[in-house]
């Protein structure tokens, strides 16, 4: 969680609220010893932030594990 002052709220208000509304991540605001936060109240679905990545090999993991690799290229690695 990101803890910012007052005057930093004041001068990028616009868009730490949408960064808030974004993310799903509260932001707290500290005044003197006092603290104020800022939390969407709609339940914010990270998944919808995430960056497609078409290196990524989809599926089961615990498939990988079982890959056989003997009628593969060797390396001859010294």
């Amino acid at each position: 969680m990101k803890t910012i002052t007052p005057t930093e709220l004041r001068a990028d208000i616009y868009n730490l609220l949408e960064q808030v509304l974004t993310t799903g991540v509260p932001i707290e605001i500290k005044k003197g010893d006092r603290k104020l936060r800022i939390v969407p109240v709609d339940k914010v679905d990270k998944f919808q932030n995430l960056a497609f990545r078409p290196e990524v090999i989809p599926g089961d993991p615990d498939d990988l594990v079982n890959i056989h690799w003997e009628n593969e290229v060797s390396l001859d690695l010294p």
